[in-house]
């Protein structure tokens, strides 16, 4: 494995594609916080909350793997894949053509 280090992703960049998705979670909390029955708030809102943050959670880390997952194929270089393999086929070493 090479010990090349992926591309960065950008904070500012990953926050607005993200932005909708925090003020839905934010709508979700509000809601569930607003509808609890006095006397019952936490009782009535936690799993909602629970729910909402975990949806939020998951679309955070989906959308940063997506971006370095991105940003590593728009650095990727086939001429240097293709090097590689004429390199290893010429060390009698298998080529992987697929």
């Amino acid at each position: 494995m090479d010990d090349k280090k992926l591309p960065e992703i950008e904070a500012a960049k990953l926050e607005e594609l993200l932005k909708k998705d925090f003020e839905d979670c934010i709508a979700e909390v509000t809601e569930a916080v607003n509808t609890a029955r006095t006397g019952a708030v936490i009782d009535d809102s936690e799993e909602p909350v629970r729910v909402a943050t975990a949806k939020l959670r998951q679309k955070i880390f989906e959308r940063a793997l997506q971006m370095k997952t991105d940003a590593a194929e728009a650095a990727f270089s086939p001429s240097q894949q293709s090097d590689r393999r004429q390199q290893d086929a010429s060390q009698g070493q298998a080529v992987d053509r697929t």
